[in-house]
């Protein structure tokens, strides 16, 4: 029996944000699947140190440096994407910024702007440079990395909350939109997961400690935890979801009280 539902071999995956955490799992599990994988942030040396280590595993995988909120360096990377692979299958949009911490009554113009063009708009920004080519090949998958704080409320990080929100708005309608085309569009919405990101949430006691007592597994996220249903997504196996936002927090938001 060879038929792998989960299988990626040949497909090419976009994975913003991927020199870390919840991102780079996501690049490993893609990449081990058989999928060439485009390592992009911020930083370029940390992204060829990740695609670097990927391909020594026995991977595919390319280093293209991009900052998720300057348009002129998205366009480079679905172009260089293209060139250097041939077409995009799937887009991960993981790369965010939260500048600020604090009731949404403090908060700057500025921060405001910043957190929704970095989470928000360079979605649909990706989303447009990267559908047509998606088209182009047969169809595609995007997954867009909400949180479990865009489903629910919070009086210290509101304004990311409202960004994670936006995406799931936003892939409801591009779904719409895409999806006689045969293009995917989902979000994965984790509660905490350890990371460097979310390191002020789950590395200190007064906070991780309530979290994990409400958490029906008791425990908080790793990585790869986020890692599993991306594969699951971008692969065959969930050829059938779209417009969908998978909740990947433990049980946190559902009643275990009695």
């Amino acid at each position: 029996m060879t038929d792998d539902l989960f299988d990626l071999t040949g497909k090419v995956a976009i994975v913003t944000g991927s020199t870390r955490g919840i991102g780079r799992a996501i690049a490993t599990r893609f990449a081990q699947r058989g999928a060439h994988v485009v390592i992009s942030s911020r930083d370029a040396a940390a992204c060829e140190a990740v695609a670097q280590e990927l391909r020594e595993a026995g991977g595919q995988a390319i280093a293209i440096a991009a900052n998720v909120g300057k348009k002129e360096q998205l366009e480079n990377l679905v172009a260089q994407t293209v060139e250097r692979w041939g077409g995009i299958d799937v887009l991960v949009c993981n790369a965010a910024v939260n500048p600020y911490f604090g009731p949404l009554s403090g908060i700057t113009d500025e921060a405001y702007d910043r957190i929704m063009n970095s989470n928000v708009r360079s979605a649909l920004w990706l989303s447009n440079l990267s559908f047509p080519h998606m088209e182009a090949r047969g169809g595609g998958s995007a997954i867009f990395l909400s949180s479990i704080a865009g489903i629910s409320g919070t009086n210290v990080i509101g304004a990311y909350a409202v960004s994670k929100t936006a995406l799931i708005g936003l892939a409801r309608s591009l779904a719409v939109e895409w999806g006689p085309r045969a293009i995917r569009v989902n979000c994965l919405a984790p509660g905490i997961v350890k990371t460097d990101f979310a390191r002020a949430l789950w590395d200190n006691p007064a906070i991780a400690d309530p979290a994990i007592a409400r958490t029906a597994l008791r425990r908080l996220a790793d990585p790869d935890d986020v890692a599993g249903p991306a594969v699951f997504l971008a692969s065959r196996a969930g050829a059938f979801v779209t417009g969908q936002t998978i909740v990947i927090d433990g049980g946190v938001t559902i009643d275990t009280g009695v």
